[in-house]
């Protein structure tokens, strides 16, 4: 196995802070209405769900995109499931706490392609996020014995006989904890690996650029620094972040995030290269020059959120705590839709399949929630053309 250790900043100064969010290209369908599915509520503001005022509508955007029908089980029966990624159309499931990758079959059944070596699986850490590139690697953040890190496999076989690869290390040495892990990877339209970090429990660290905790994380998929990160010879591109969950773009490349807040606000925030996001100065929307606000807040009980997917004119946000999946117009951040309030319990990811379907994950067998019967699951439900 080779081997990268992760490293912070390449001077001790810190970028400039950001005092103000992007401008978003997209506007909303005019007549885009609820989703028809039944557990579908009405579109919320103020107690619930709070943020700045409504962009300025430019003159096109893709539509919202919302459910419609009823969601069905593509699979049943896991044990902590935490992400959900497709290696051309076949979709790859990771396991927290047992470190399993596993590949999902036509008929709803499972096997296990591979278990990801080294993975210490304790609190909320263990195998976390999944990615796969452009030349069908698979990458794989995770808790080991001296952090969190990122791992490459190659991917041998075809569909239906996958088997995992040895590791290459792509990051290693990131910080960990029982709590506060982070754990979202994904690949941007820019072709670099961005990854959520959390500030394992160490709030300060999230305010200091030469640490990687509390920090969304940008690098060539072989760990490299890119030459354009904002802070010189760092894998940093944006801190003062508690804990991010969800990394996703819209179609015009703008970047969002979600984020766990401690006891008052949870986040969705625009991400912009070299922005301070404010952790654990402050909570929230702040209104302070020196931090990014961020567009969406939610208090915390109604919330936790998790994975995210951008769908054309829609993101798609899933809560933990607040066991719902809420739909945010890109046209007007600071709205959301609650879509299956209760229905399936936490939702840990929330993806586009290749197919067009949208697909969500529930984690209810992580010992924070009462068990259904065939938890835990991945569900799929069609889009609006």
């Amino acid at each position: 196995m080779s081997s990268r250790v992760a490293r912070g900043a390449g001077r001790a100064g810190r970028a400039p802070a950001v005092a103000a969010l992007l401008v978003l290209t997209l506007a909303a369908c005019a007549d885009a209405g609820p989703p028809t599915a039944p557990s579908a509520s009405a579109q919320t503001t103020g107690s619930g769900a709070t943020g700045p005022d409504e962009p300025a509508p430019a003159t096109s955007a893709p539509p919202a995109r919302l459910p419609v029908g009823e969601p069905v089980d593509v699979t049943t029966g896991l044990t902590t499931p935490w992400s959900v990624a497709f290696l051309d159309g076949t979709p790859l499931v990771s396991e927290r706490d047992t470190g399993r990758v596993l590949e999902v079959l036509d008929d709803g059944t499972v096997r296990e392609v591979g278990v990801v070596d080294g993975v210490v699986a304790r609190g909320e850490g263990g195998l976390l996020g999944l990615a796969v590139d452009e030349r069908g690697r698979l990458f794989s953040y995770s808790t080991g014995a001296d952090g969190n890190r990122i791992l490459r496999h190659d991917l041998t076989g075809s569909a239906g006989a996958l088997a995992l690869g040895a590791a290459e290390v792509v990051v290693e040495g990131l910080p960990s904890a029982g709590n506060h892990n982070g754990g979202r990877i994904a690949f941007g339209p820019d072709g670099m690996l961005y990854a959520g970090t959390g500030d394992a429990g160490v709030p300060g660290d999230a305010q200091d650029v030469g640490s990687l905790a509390g920090k969304i994380l940008r690098m060539t998929p072989d760990g490299e620094v890119p030459a354009d990160n904002p802070v010189a010879g760092s894998l940093v591109f944006s801190w003062g972040h508690r804990n991010v969950q969800g990394l996703a773009w819209a179609d015009d490349g703008t970047m969002l995030a979600s984020e766990l807040g401690q006891d008052t606000w949870d986040e969705l925030n625009v991400v912009v290269a070299g922005g301070n996001y404010g952790w654990p100065v402050v909570e929230g929307m702040a209104g302070d020059a020196r931090f990014v606000d961020p567009v969406q807040q939610w208090p915390p009980s109604s919330a936790s959120p998790s994975g995210i997917a951008v769908v054309g004119g829609t993101v798609y946000v899933a809560n933990l705590r607040g066991q719902v999946l809420r739909a945010v117009p890109t046209v007007d951040l600071g709205t959301a839709t609650d879509l299956y309030a209760g229905r399936y319990g936490r939702l840990r990811d929330v993806t586009l399949a290749p197919d067009g379907t949208l697909w969500f994950v529930t984690q209810n067998t992580d010992g924070r929630a009462a068990p259904k019967a065939g938890d835990d699951r991945v569900l799929r439900v069609p889009l609006e053309p």
